[in-house]
């Protein structure tokens, strides 16, 4: 089992190295297709541009769980407690996505820490912004 993160090893403004990746339609569809989401704005451009979206988009869910899988690789498995996001742009893909966080607080009584996240385009436009609580060993 990896190691999990030690509170003592991170202060508050500690920025994480942002994780960058190609999100292709083909995992957002395959995605789709395991959440039930079987919807053309999720699986098909031609669909989606008759929504009066510019083509696909990937599940609002989907960008939280990229962020949460994110969160733990850092911190480590079971170590996120709440992950809440605002959605501010469409996340299209087949385009590379930038995964981002900085410690923003320190809770000693529960060895915890508070994060601002974020999912940026390739643009660095933030198209997903949130806060994340991440318990530590």
């Amino acid at each position: 089992m990896p190691e999990r993160l030690r509170f003592d090893d991170v202060e508050e403004g500690d920025e994480l190295s942002a994780r960058s990746f190609f999100l292709s339609k083909d995992q957002v569809r395959a995605y789709a297709r395991a959440g039930g989401q079987w919807s053309p704005r999720f699986t098909d451009d031609e669909g989606a541009r008759r929504e009066g979206l510019p083509g696909m988009i990937t599940p609002g869910n989907m960008s939280m769980g990229i962020l949460a899988s994110f969160l733990e690789a850092w911190a480590g498995p079971g170590t996120l407690r709440r992950l809440g996001t605002t959605f501010r742009g469409l996340v299209l893909p087949d385009r590379t996505i930038r995964l981002c966080a900085a410690v923003t607080q320190k809770d000693d009584a529960s060895r915890s820490v508070e994060l601002d996240v974020w999912l940026e385009g390739e643009e660095a436009e933030r198209l997903v912004i949130g806060t994340a609580t991440v318990a530590l060993a």
